[in-house]
């Protein structure tokens, strides 16, 4: 890693400061800063500031900034890949796999998850709530395990619309921000359960550093799992009746099934037995919609949920794009320090370039990072999409101080899971194509904090 910026300069930086894909650079050329600050960072970071603060108008704002960044580099600040015109083509020739991925993962995702609600498992779940506190930690536990094979938004809109039928309609603030945080939780271990982890495993990080995530999210599930569930057993009861009538459809959870084994199976095959091609074809997102159109003669995805998906997902990927054109030799080098101060960072502001930048940069511990931006992002309402998503449900969740004070037990979860992750598994760096050591000696050895 060249130069680092000045410490001062960091704190000016810290939006755009952590985060993106990796590409090699023999020499990279020094982009023209302000202060110490590489005006790129400061583009890129004044756009996540308009996201943060203008929920209604993200999109426009996601690719606003990628388009001002793109013409900025291509007139003042050279691309890895080159200068001009030219090398922005050439870098879009590197990430259009990655991009095309995301995409087809995306939508493929938004149709898969109505899949799962048509199925009637959401309506069939109440049945499992026992009818203390216990059942809202129960629920929470559900959403949990829902996240690591769903969209955690899908998730965390399934667990509200249980939670609101069983608390009849009146959800504490802090029980709130426990369903947003039980469903990013269960996303940040799972490659197929959050679309940070699905970043990290389609460029190439193994799937199993990001289980490791387990080892905080688990932990942080029961510190704040508790403490909410009791919050709003006081605030409203449970009132829960078994449900009667409710018939499963198990053709539509055999397609959920066949989705996700079918990503899963393509992506272990390319990667291990036809890696010289992994970055040729987008073949992960293209399987998906394969696995999706043999279904449709068993049942008709729900097409119209195709639109507002495709919005999220260019908002999404403007922000990932932007992200992958800041210069990585800038920023600090990665450790346990970084990573825990990403969560933070990820409670502000948009977990996805967050990730691509720490993609681009590399040197992380990736199941730190996934359950850093995974969690991180539940401490404030706005700092996820499922927070977002909620609150939309759940109007009153849009008080960040509400949701601070009530929703106290997340950020101490937080903490809580990252220190045991640290004491239990240590930081341990990796590169994204090297599968984990497997013997004990040798990872015991190899593991330490630094």
């Amino acid at each position: 890693m060249s130069r680092v910026l000045h410490p001062a300069a960091r704190w000016l930086a810290i939006p755009a400061l952590l985060l993106l894909p990796a590409v090699a650079v023999a020499a990279p050329v020094e982009p023209p800063a302000i202060a110490g600050v590489p005006i790129d960072f400061l583009l890129f970071a004044l756009t996540l500031i308009g996201v943060a603060l203008f929920h209604r108008h993200t999109l426009p704002i996601a690719v606003g900034g990628m388009i001002v960044i793109s013409l900025f580099k291509i007139a003042f600040s050279p691309f890895a890949e080159g200068p001009g015109v030219a090398g922005w083509l050439d870098h879009l020739g590197h990430e259009w796999v990655l991009l095309t991925n995301l995409l087809g993962l995306l939508l493929g995702f938004a149709l898969l998850s109505k899949h799962f609600e048509a199925s009637r498992i959401p309506q069939w779940l109440p049945k499992l709530l026992p009818d203390d506190w216990k059942g809202g930690l129960v629920l929470l536990f559900m959403i949990f395990v829902l996240s690591s094979f769903l969209d955690n938004i899908a998730a965390a809109l399934i667990g509200g619309t249980i939670a609101g039928a069983v608390f009849r309609g009146k959800l504490h603030i802090g029980y709130l921000a426990a369903i947003v945080a039980a469903s990013n939780a269960g996303g940040s271990g799972s490659v197929v359960g959050d679309t940070t982890t699905t970043m990290m495993w389609i460029d190439g990080v193994n799937p199993l550093q990001v289980l490791e995530a387990y080892v905080a999210a688990g932990t942080a599930m029961l510190v704040f799992g508790i403490p909410a569930a009791i919050q709003q057993q006081r605030y409203s009861p449970i009132t829960r009746e078994a449900p009667v009538g409710v018939v499963i459809d198990w053709v539509r959870v055999f397609i959920v099934a066949l989705i996700l084994i079918t990503a899963i199976v393509v992506n272990v095959v390319i990667n291990v037995r036809y890696n010289d091609v992994a970055g040729d074809f987008p073949f992960i997102g293209a399987a998906v919609w394969v696995a999706l159109l043999v279904c449709v003669p068993l049942r008709r995805p729900a097409w119209s949920e195709l639109p507002g998906a495709l919005r999220g997902s260019i908002f999404l990927l403007s922000l990932v794009l932007a992200a992958s054109m800041m210069p990585v030799h800038k920023l600090p080098d990665a450790s346990w320090h970084v990573a825990l101060g990403l969560g933070f960072v990820s409670a502000v502001f948009d977990n996805i370039p967050l990730t691509a930048l720490a993609l681009q940069q590399g040197g992380y511990d990736w199941g730190y990072l996934a359950y850093a931006v995974g969690f991180g992002g539940s401490m404030i309402w706005f700092g996820s999409s499922a927070g977002v998503a909620l609150s939309n449900m759940y109007p009153e969740g849009k008080d960040a101080i509400a949701w601070v004070r009530g929703g106290w037990h997340v950020t101490l979860a937080y903490v809580v899971g990252f220190a045991v992750m640290l004491a239990v598994l240590g930081w341990f760096p990796q590169p994204k194509h090297e599968a984990p050591k497997t013997g004990a000696p040798a990872a015991a050895a190899a593991r330490g904090v630094n």
